[in-house]
């Protein structure tokens, strides 16, 4: 058995850039560097900005911060391969370092996918009581919740990525993708995959799945207390304070979703398409949700604006 997990230890991957593409890599890269730029850049003065304005040091925005740490992390996960790729053409990973790749990514999009749930249970818990907000969502409390979205995480994708360990890989070490992805190892396995794919299936429907029943359910009940408010200006206004949680909603779950019907559906699009829709859905929500808060939200736009403005003078 050690041997056999030595052996396995031993395998060197070949990841993919865009297939058919591969002259073009320079050239595909430099959109590809804006994006992680904007993501980091982007992210960091979000966190940046709670950190230093006292006034943003709240629930909600406590959970934007934690937003924003999930984008951080998912954007780092891929930008070293990825960029390794189109630049240097460095292909090569091994066994443990594409696991470890792998995990990150599915913690990242699982942690990303509990902050929303939490951040919807923000948004109901502010329009639904307002006054007993505070005490609800306590430092404490809120601390609690992040701790659980880690744990959580971790928990469900940690068995996951161990069977992989179990498999053995005789013929092609080739990957479809710029980064580990779960299926693709898998199809490369010359065993019995069926018991990773239940595991696999059950951690992401588990999560991610559970997740967005949830913050529909969450949004069904925020519709309804809206609705119950007699004036239109207040219903106007509390509606309003969802409005970027819905689209951080949309950038996660659209790209998601698009990704999965591609996968199934779309056997017959050349190859650079799965390839391009694959690398870009893990930075869509990292690039857009500094941006859709920082328009969307008064208080964050305005704490934008004052440090920028500190930073010139």
């Amino acid at each position: 058995m050690s041997s056999f997990q030595n052996f396995t230890s031993s395998i060197i991957f070949l990841l993919t850039g865009v297939p058919g593409l591969e002259a073009f890599h320079t050239w595909i890269s430099i959109p590809f560097c804006f994006l992680y730029a904007a993501a980091l850049s982007g992210n960091s003065l979000i966190l940046f900005v709670i950190t230093t304005q006292p006034s943003l040091h709240e629930p909600m925005y406590y959970f934007l911060s934690m937003l924003s740490t999930t984008d951080l992390g998912l954007s780092i996960s891929t930008l070293v391969t990825m960029l390794g790729i189109f630049w240097f053409n460095a292909r090569e990973i091994n066994f443990n370092a594409c696991l470890s790749q792998m995990f990150f990514i599915k913690l990242f999009t699982v942690m990303e996918s509990s902050v929303l749930l939490a951040m919807a249970f923000d948004r109901f818990v502010a329009i639904s009581n307002p006054l007993r907000y505070a005490t609800i969502l306590t430092h404490y409390r809120i601390a609690q919740i992040g701790v659980a979205i880690v744990i959580r995480g971790t928990l469900m994708l940690t068995p996951m990525v161990a069977l992989l360990k179990r498999l053995s890989f005789c013929s092609s070490h080739v990957l479809h993708h710029s980064y580990c992805f779960h299926p693709d190892v898998m199809k490369l396995s010359c065993t019995d995959t069926r018991i990773n794919s239940a595991v696999g299936l059950t951690a992401m429907i588990s999560t991610v799945g559970v997740d967005s029943v949830f913050i529909l359910l969450s949004y069904v009940l925020i519709i309804r207390t809206v609705l119950s408010i007699a004036s239109p200006e207040e219903r106007r206004k509390a509606f309003s304070t969802c409005v970027s949680h819905i689209g951080a909603v949309a950038v996660f779950y659209i790209p998601l979703i698009s990704l999965s019907f591609v996968h199934r559906f779309g056997k017959g699009a050349p190859p650079y398409i799965h390839t391009l829709i694959a690398n870009t859905y893990l930075l869509i929500p990292p690039v857009m949700n500094p941006i859709i808060y920082s328009v969307k939200t008064k208080q964050i736009r305005r704490a934008v604006i004052k440090i920028l403005h500190s930073k010139e003078t």
